[in-house]
């Protein structure tokens, strides 16, 4: 699971896991196509900035990013355009979305993968659908 990117000048490895959660803890996710074009969007970006997303996972009320990202982006660039932009796009195409001024919190929890490894959190992001 462990992907080393390499770059003209760099080989690295930095896994990083985000938690975040819509504003008031709102369920959005519980139409799935929200869920799918949240997935859509984050693949786009993702895409455009270089970033492997390793798994990604959306529960009622909160989504579970795992990354492996270069070491020219920090963990508060990522955030701001992954939030920004599907925040954006998310309350344009789905009108019970429309009336939120924001549709993200201002904070996420994020961790490196160096106290457990990657295999490990891939494994919690991918069994959080599946719990009770």
């Amino acid at each position: 699971m462990n992907q080393y990117r390499r770059t003209n000048t760099t080989v690295s490895l930095i896994n990083y896991h985000f938690v975040f959660c819509p504003r008031y803890r709102r369920k959005i996710f519980l139409k799935t196509e929200v869920e799918e074009r949240f997935k859509t969007l984050v693949q786009e970006v993702c895409e455009e900035l270089k970033i492997v997303i390793v798994v990604l996972e959306c529960d009622q009320d909160h989504t579970h990013i795992f990354l492996n990202a270069l070491p020219t982006l920090s963990p508060a660039d990522i955030m701001a355009k992954v939030k920004g932009i599907t925040s954006k796009k998310l309350r344009e195409e789905f009108p019970h979305l429309r009336h939120l001024p924001s549709l993200w919190t201002r904070s996420y929890f994020v961790s490196t993968a160096g106290n457990v490894s990657s295999d490990t959190i891939k494994r919690y992001v991918e069994e959080q659908k599946t719990r009770g």
